[in-house]
């Protein structure tokens, strides 16, 4: 995979990305499940950042950033506190992967960001009652 190409893989990521977490917004009660509610909109707002530095980037690189899809499938049906947050997690976990395919694809500032990436995907996951993983988004290792 080029360096483009991972970079606009990452891109597609997080397009999926936020319209999960604008469903799952939408899903969360804030009065029912404050700490939740609070959660879902921080990443909802980190991954918008990382989507605006993603077209950024790729547009630097003279190219056109990939568009997101009309919608995306849910990681689950996301209807309870307990889905819901299920579902954020599952979803970070996809992220992770796809910035550690960025790592692999990238050197210099890309491979910085997908680090730094990373690292706070695996920071959120614990935020959303995930397992430490000793090499975030790496599953053969």
């Amino acid at each position: 995979m080029t360096p483009l190409d991972a970079l606009q893989t990452t891109l597609a990521g997080e397009h999926a990305a936020l319209y999960v977490y604008g469903v799952l917004g939408g899903r969360v009660s804030v009065s029912a499940e404050p700490e939740l509610s609070s959660k879902v909109a921080a990443a909802y707002t980190t991954h918008r950042g990382r989507r605006d530095q993603l077209t950024s980037m790729i547009r630097m690189a003279d190219a056109d950033p990939v568009a997101a899809e009309v919608s995306y499938q849910l990681p689950n049906p996301a209807l309870t506190p307990v889905q819901l947050e299920r579902a954020a997690l599952q979803l970070e976990e996809r992220c992770t992967a796809v910035y550690a395919d960025l790592v692999a694809s990238t050197s210099g500032a890309h491979r910085q960001w997908a680090i730094n990436a990373i690292t706070d995907s695996a920071v959120r996951q614990l935020g959303f009652d995930g397992q430490p993983d000793p090499f975030p988004g790496v599953t053969e290792l």
